[in-house]
């Protein structure tokens, strides 16, 4: 969730500007007086934390080597501040893609500007797939985009360098990842594995939302979430144009899993 709290002005002239403030993580913008450039710190949000919680700095510090500036937002150093684990990363630039859904007032993007996010966003995924990575977290939250419409992914801490593995079941309040864009077999309660196009899956969410405004919070009902993703019917802001896009995830979302690996992408 985005945030309004205020910069903090520290020592050496370092300015902090909080860009989330999470009930996990909370996400800074680090800048220096009189130095263009600027960092991202993420932080624990509370002294104690899960040790699973922590796992999540820890791994996407260590798929460092594997992701690359042009498309992720790349990790530079771990590190620990007044008892919290500290995850340092590079600054893009831009802003998280939840902020500015945030500040269009709960509207969808214009249609112009949702399809420069669209294409940067799909391209970025592409290039973790062809990392050999499953991101598992594809979200608004894990998307930084500048006015370009070029887009950069982060929140690695639960990716897999598999191609495929099974989810075990498990309790929806200790399943990692964001229900609300979750792929099913993704919560472990169906028979099938999870690969890339586990992650195609949180993409259609990601580019619905951007076209209809926010996402319904029965999606926190996980058994409801693909009926309810589907039956909504679309913004009062919806043109034809936006209702024939639609129809193309909607396409996306009944895909059947038996389709090739590369099924959902085509028609995304």
């Amino acid at each position: 969730m985005a945030t309004g709290l205020p910069s903090i002005s520290g020592p050496y002239g370092y300015v902090l500007v909080p860009l989330r403030d999470g009930a996990e993580f909370a996400l800074y913008r680090v800048q220096q007086h009189g130095n263009p450039s600027s960092i991202l710190v993420v932080a624990l949000a509370a002294e104690q934390q899960s040790p699973e919680v922590i796992r999540r700095l820890e791994h996407e510090f260590s798929l460092a080597a594997e992701l690359d500036s042009a498309w992720a937002v790349k990790p530079l150093a771990l590190t620990r501040h007044d008892g919290r684990t500290i995850l340092i990363l590079e600054d893009p630039g831009g802003e998280p893609l939840d902020k500015i859904l945030g500040q269009n007032q709960g509207q969808a993007l214009d249609l112009t500007r949702f399809l420069r996010v669209a294409i940067g966003l799909t391209k970025a995924l592409g290039q973790v797939h062809r990392q050999r990575l499953i991101h598992k977290d594809i979200k608004p939250e894990n998307v930084f985009v500048d006015e370009a419409g070029k887009v950069w992914l982060t929140g690695f801490g639960i990716a897999s360098q598999f191609r495929q593995e099974r989810q075990p079941p498990a309790p929806p309040e200790i399943i990692a990842g964001t229900l609300a864009y979750m792929a099913p077999e993704q919560t472990g309660r169906m028979n099938r594995s999870i690969d890339t196009r586990s992650d195609l899956y949180s993409l259609g969410v990601t580019l619905y939302q951007m076209l209809t405004g926010p996402v319904s919070r029965r999606a926190m009902a996980m058994q409801l979430w693909l009926p309810s993703c589907i039956s909504t019917p679309l913004s009062r802001t919806s043109t034809e144009e936006i209702s024939g896009i639609c129809g193309l995830l909607e396409q996306g979302f009944r895909a059947p899993r038996r389709n090739s690996p590369r099924g959902r992408q085509q028609i995304l």
